[in-house]
């Protein structure tokens, strides 16, 4: 079930029930026991203990008497983790108009004609990699280990939301086009270019994910 990995069983058990729930295999509402978890994932109750307080921490689940309440994420963290990504991801965009190399740029460049490889194929997960990559490669050239250490968990919280708004065609077009004029300022250096485009892409990509009522 699981690897030897450099990392710890628990850490290991933690990736695990944190993609589970991220991904709504276990699903906001639903109520898991420790023997369920003993069973489903064939480890011993420690790791599975351990794990179940750092999830606790993050908010994903709630431990009650009466068992393990799966708390996910909700609209209302939703609607605050765009808030703080409008924010964050313009100032991102802002600083690494400033700092970005020739070298840098020419990788955002390959990771945006990759995105746009993949959105003519209609390759979802493709489009999600890479609009991933070209967020996660903004945040590093912005020159900020803060930046990117604060922005990049908030990223994996809604990376179901985010690969279900580019498995819509139109929204991963558009997408896609938003990205390239948020590259094109970085390329002419312009911090308040870049960073106008950024937070209108985070601004559309909130309006887009907090309308699909079905998804919340």
């Amino acid at each position: 079930m699981f690897e030897h990995k450099t990392i710890s069983l628990s850490d290991q058990v933690f990736e695990r029930l944190e993609d589970e729930i991220l991904w709504g295999n276990y699903q906001r509402g639903d109520t898991l026991t420790e023997m369920k978890l003993v069973t489903d994932l064939g480890v011993s109750r420690t790791p599975i203990r351990d794990a179940l307080h750092r999830l606790e921490q993050e908010r994903l689940i709630e431990i009650t008497p009466r068992g393990i309440l799966v708390l996910g994420v909700t609209g209302k963290d939703l609607a605050d983790i765009y808030a703080i990504r409008i924010r964050i991801e313009g100032l991102a965009a802002r600083e690494a108009a400033k700092y970005i190399t020739d070298d840098q740029l020419a990788e955002l460049k390959e990771t945006l004609e990759l995105q746009e490889f993949y959105v003519g194929k209609q390759n979802p997960d493709g489009i999600k990699i890479m609009d991933s990559q070209f967020h996660s490669l903004i945040c590093q050239f912005s020159g900020s280990a803060i930046l990117y250490d604060t922005i990049i968990p908030l990223h994996k919280k809604i990376q179901r939301y985010r690969r279900a708004a580019v498995s819509v065609n139109e929204r991963a077009q558009e997408s896609v086009q938003e990205h390239r004029a948020i590259y094109e300022a970085l390329v002419k250096r312009d911090s308040d270019e870049a960073e106008h485009y950024m937070v209108e892409h985070v601004r559309k990509a909130r309006d887009y994910t907090l309308q699909q009522e079905d998804w919340l």
